[in-house]
């Protein structure tokens, strides 16, 4: 176990993450960041960014992520790229583990983000930002006079096709039932847009590709297998997210579908010193600029949390566990 206790430890390299350590820096805490192995989060399998302010020309994700990392190590963040395997919020100093070794914190900000759910498919993962995408509001403008299919029988899945239909000239909902999930409202609103078609009970087989850019997709259908081609620029996975929250499941709080609860108006989890950030909370916007901006309220919360408790001394490590926030 290390012998020092951190002001601040951040679990997660992404937009939130990386936002929240560059505050945290500038604000003489010291953060350690563990990023992860997978560090820089949806963005590095996103092709260009063009909604994202600052970058007027656009930019890669994976550079756009990698231009956060630096910003906020030049301010003197401190990073470990490994993957947390247990954190322990139970008593204070806070602990968060990393194989064998131990790191004590005084505060901790959760940016862990969620994962798109993914077809699993080898075709889809070869095109990944190359025609496959999983976010209308951040690709669509990508599409405008194109024809697109969209996987999902959910209420994301009909937002998406409606979004689409502002640029595409036809959207193809494919569903794998008759039957759908979403809410009576969203899939009359999708039925009456004229651009939208709907194709049931099918599943998609794989994605289609030329020269490393997505041609198409062959979908066959539940019952029989019949299978057959859609002529497509471009397929938008609309199945759902998954946040990654499992290493914090009977220590933060968490609604049904496993997303952490914050106390109203602030960062602030059910655990004192403990504050989350990004798609860990937010399963409504998603994106790069929202996380962003939850990183930042995360580390301002994270420094008045500390200078209100103790004004920022190191803290004896059998201090008691800090008060539970009310969420």
């Amino acid at each position: 176990m290390t012998e020092s206790v951190r002001d601040v430890i951040i679990i997660g390299g992404g937009p939130a993450g990386y936002t929240a350590a560059l505050y945290a820096a500038r604000a003489n805490l010291e953060p350690l960041v563990i990023e992860g192995f997978a560090w820089g989060g949806q963005l590095m399998i996103t092709s260009d960014v063009e909604n994202y302010p600052g970058y007027p020309e656009g930019v890669l994700g994976p550079e756009m992520m990698n231009d956060f990392r630096r910003q906020a190590e030049r301010f003197g963040s401190e990073f470990l790229t490994d993957d947390v395997t247990e954190v322990d919020f139970s008593e204070y100093p806070l602990r968060v583990s990393v194989g064998d070794d131990d790191y004590l914190a005084k505060s901790v900000i959760v940016a862990t983000g969620a994962n798109a759910r993914q077809l699993g498919l080898d075709s889809e993962r070869t095109l990944q930002g190359r025609g496959v995408s999983y976010c209308a509001v951040c690709d669509a403008a990508f599409f405008r006079e194109r024809q697109v299919v969209v996987v999902g029988g959910g209420d994301s899945a009909m937002e998406e096709g409606i979004f689409l239909t502002k640029f595409a000239t036809k959207v193809t909902i494919v569903h794998r039932r008759e039957d759908f999930r979403a809410s009576p409202i969203m899939l009359d609103r999708a039925r009456a847009n004229d651009k939208i078609e709907f194709l049931t009970p099918y599943v998609v087989e794989e994605a289609l590709g030329d020269e490393g850019k997505l041609t198409g997709v062959r979908v066959a259908h539940a019952d029989t297998g019949e299978t057959q081609e859609l002529p497509a620029d471009g397929l938008f996975v609309a199945i759902g997210h998954d946040p990654n929250t499992k290493l914090f499941d009977g220590q933060l709080d968490m609604d049904e579908a496993g997303y952490l609860l914050t106390k109203p108006g602030s960062t602030a989890t059910n655990v004192g010193g403990v504050f989350a950030a990004g798609d860990v909370v937010d399963h409504t916007y998603r994106q790069a600029i929202t996380a962003a901006g939850t990183g930042t309220m995360a580390a301002l919360d994270a420094e008045r949390w500390l200078s209100q408790r103790e004004g920022h001394p190191k803290v004896a490590l059998t201090a008691p566990r800090p008060e539970a926030a009310e969420v």
